[in-house]
């Protein structure tokens, strides 16, 4: 279906204060966005409106590139409506919308969703090569009766709050600072799978989450977390890696789940990251390795008990 498709199904029954993006993670910096949209919108007795791309443009842009994903769509949708916006238009990033010109996405805006405001970061730019940025659409603007708002980042400790750092904080294990970032704890979702069994014949049986490929995993390390259970919250100790001790195999997640026994197989289950506790270790033996896993469940336990999660 082609965008012209596609927005002719989502016309606006009022003109709308707009702002576009892919809006991954929906981090402070997106809330930010939002919440200005909204005042913009409130000044102007205008409707909210946000398109948002379910993919990744780099993703058809450059399609040889690596790309990981902050939120699943269905996730990151969720969010975005949780910032109140009257409507959300999602749509697919092709190649045919990609070759689309500033001017024609722009007109597109206007008929389908009566576009009268658009609120857009300093960087933003649409169409293509990028052609739309902000001096063309303010001349756009003034040609098509449309007012364009550029607000400034939402800066952390110094530092613009933009997904691309919040990718590197997490593929680096730093949780505690993507967390800021995010406004909430980075959480991963999964299915539990058959393992080894090997946690268990250790004393310790974990949640072996079988993840959907292009999502985001945090760096190898042992991690305080809460696992999300049929809704309920319980303390864990999560391992991301490849288990050295026992000759390095495939990378997996798994969660030791702390006084908790139940059969979890097929089960989908859902990670917060509340901090990280260690690097990944390889040990001499595995009395050793018993020892510390100890160690991580007992300094785990005292994170998450301590209200910092």
């Amino acid at each position: 279906m082609s965008i012209e498709q596609q927005l002719s199904q989502v016309s606006s029954p009022g003109d709308t204060a707009l702002t576009i993006g892919t809006f991954d993670g929906v981090h402070r910096g997106h809330q930010h966005l939002f919440r200005c949209l909204k005042e913009e919108a409130k000044a102007r007795s205008l409707l909210t409106a946000a398109i948002t791309f379910r993919n990744q443009p780099r993703s058809v842009l450059v399609p040889d590139a690596k790309v990981e994903y902050i939120t699943p769509w269905p996730e990151r949708k969720a969010l975005i409506k949780a910032q109140g916006v009257d409507h959300l238009v999602a749509l697919d990033f092709t190649r045919k919308l990609s070759l689309l010109k500033a001017r024609e996405f722009v007109n597109l805006l206007v008929q389908n969703l009566r576009m009268k405001v658009l609120v857009v970061g300093p960087d933003f730019a649409l169409g293509h090569k990028r052609a739309g940025d902000i001096p063309t659409l303010r001349a756009l603007g003034d040609e098509m009766g449309f007012r364009v708002v550029v607000v400034e980042p939402e800066v952390n400790d110094g530092q613009p709050i933009r997904s691309r750092v919040l990718r590197k904080l997490i593929a680096n294990g730093d949780v505690v600072a993507a967390a800021e970032m995010l406004g909430r704890p980075f959480s991963l979702r999964g299915v539990v799978a058959e393992g080894d069994r090997r946690g268990r014949e250790l004393g310790f049986p974990t949640a072996n989450l079988a993840l959907e490929p292009g999502f985001l995993v945090p760096g190898d390390g042992i991690y305080a977390t809460w696992a999300i259970i049929k809704g309920a919250r319980r303390q864990s100790a999560t391992s991301i890696g490849v288990r050295p001790t026992f000759g390095a195999g495939s990378r997996c997640v798994e969660a030791y789940i702390m006084d908790f026994d139940d059969d979890l197989y097929g089960e989908a289950i859902a990670l917060e990251f509340v901090c990280r506790l260690r690097d990944e270790l390889s040990f001499s033996t595995v009395a050793g390795l018993i020892e510390q896993m100890e160690r991580d469940v007992e300094q785990a336990r005292a994170v998450l008990t301590g209200g910092t999660g």
